[in-house]
C-alpha cells in the first residue's frame, strides 16, 4: 500500500492540511514548514509528478522542501538581532 499511497497527490494534500491544522493547535512555525513541504510535493504528484518520482525521491523532496521553508520562516518571522520581547503586564490582572 506504501508504494502506491506516497505518489498519490491526495495523501500529500491530507498530509499538508493535517500539518497546517496542527500548526494552529501548536503555534511554533516547525509544523508550518513541514506542510508547505508536503503541499510542494502534492503540487507535484498532482501536475504528473506521480508516474516518475519514487517513495525514496518523493520522501526526500519533502525533507529538503520542508527544511528549507522552516528556515524562511524562521528568518521571516524572527526577532530582530539583540532584541528581546519582554512583557509589562500580566494577563490576568
Amino acid at each position: 500500500m506504501l508504494q502506491t499511497l506516497h505518489a498519490t497527490w491526495w495523501a500529500w494534500a491530507i498530509l499538508a492540511l493535517a500539518l497546517a491544522c496542527l500548526e494552529i493547535i501548536v503555534p511554533a512555525f516547525v509544523f508550518l514548514g513541514m506542510a508547505i513541504g508536503a503541499g510542494c510535493v502534492a503540487l507535484v504528484m498532482a501536475l504528473g509528478g506521480a508516474g516518475v518520482i519514487g517513495a525514496p525521491l518523493s520522501v526526500l523532496m519533502f525533507a529538503v522542501i520542508s527544511l528549507i521553508a522552516t528556515l524562511v520562516l524562521r528568518k521571516i518571522f524572527s526577532l530582530p538581532k539583540g532584541q528581546v520581547k519582554t512583557f509589562d503586564g500580566d494577563i490576568n490582572d
